[in-house]
């Protein structure tokens, strides 16, 4: 049998550089140091079926972070699974935001926290903070718990149907990356998302009512002078900062992602 080294799977498998490097580092429990140094290493047939199982997964349409189970988010490495949603590059912004506005030793809610990709970024950047994450989905919650106990990250996690189990807590700053596509919307059906958890990406309805649920119960949860900061679809940002308005926000504003797209809005109490 003829055999292949790892330069030649490289140069041959037919999924893009990038991925191709992921699923062999993956398959083979390399680091990309050690798959620069091991080029000319030769494959066992044994991992070769692997990472043809792998690329078959691949070219099936499942998401990359779930074939090899991480996401880098905020540099970050963070577990995730079927159960939560793939951490975007996009919603560092609201993580930016939400440190800008956080004042020494502040208080911060996450409300929809899936893998604890934001908790655990502001967490793990401004240890003073005291961070609490809360989901309505016991099994996405156990992956944030071991997300946040892999970064040391102290964060308050909080099994929670949006406010219903926070009691009179209040915060000086809550932040949302919520379910907010139509229902019915093309792209549930496209790439990625045809894998994600479908609760976490739709309200299945028209895209704003976990928003409004967000909003309508903000200000009894956050401390006078607190910022909401909520991200939203690429073409929401005019009902969003509506919203915030008709509710007595102030300072109502959104702010750009790096593709010039409004993704997140948000307001003071």
């Amino acid at each position: 049998m003829i055999q292949t080294s790892i330069s030649s799977w490289l140069r041959d498998a037919p999924l893009g550089h990038l991925e191709n490097r992921i699923l062999l580092t993956h398959a083979l429990g390399l680091t990309r140091v050690q798959l620069i140094t091991q080029t000319e290493r030769l494959l066992s047939s044994t991992e070769v079926a692997q990472l043809a199982e792998l690329v078959e997964r691949r070219f099936n349409g499942e998401p990359i972070a779930y074939i090899v189970g991480v996401r880098e988010f905020y540099g970050l490495s963070l577990a995730v699974t079927p159960d939560v949603l793939i951490p975007r590059p996009d919603t560092e912004l609201l993580v930016e935001l939400a440190l800008q506005h956080l004042a020494p030793n502040g208080h911060v809610l996450d409300m929809g926290t899936g893998s604890g990709a934001i908790a655990i970024a502001i967490a793990h950047t401004r240890p003073d903070v005291s961070v609490t994450a809360l989901d309505f989905s016991e099994a996405a919650l156990a992956i944030a718990q071991h997300n946040a106990t892999l970064h040391a990250a102290q964060v308050d996690f909080l099994q929670s149907d949006w406010f219903s189990a926070l009691g009179n807590r209040q915060f000086d700053v809550i932040v949302s990356n919520p379910p907010y596509i139509v229902k019915d919307d093309s792209h549930l059906s496209q790439g990625d998302l045809r894998f994600e958890p479908i609760d976490a990406l739709t309200d299945h309805a028209d895209g704003l009512s976990a928003l409004r649920t967000i909003i309508g119960g903000a200000r009894r949860h956050l401390r006078t002078g607190g910022w909401l900061l909520m991200e939203h679809g690429y073409d929401q940002a005019a009902a969003v900062r509506d919203l915030l308005t008709a509710q007595g926000v102030s300072d109502v504003q959104s702010w750009q992602d790096l593709a010039g797209i409004e993704r997140v809005s948000g307001g003071r109490i």
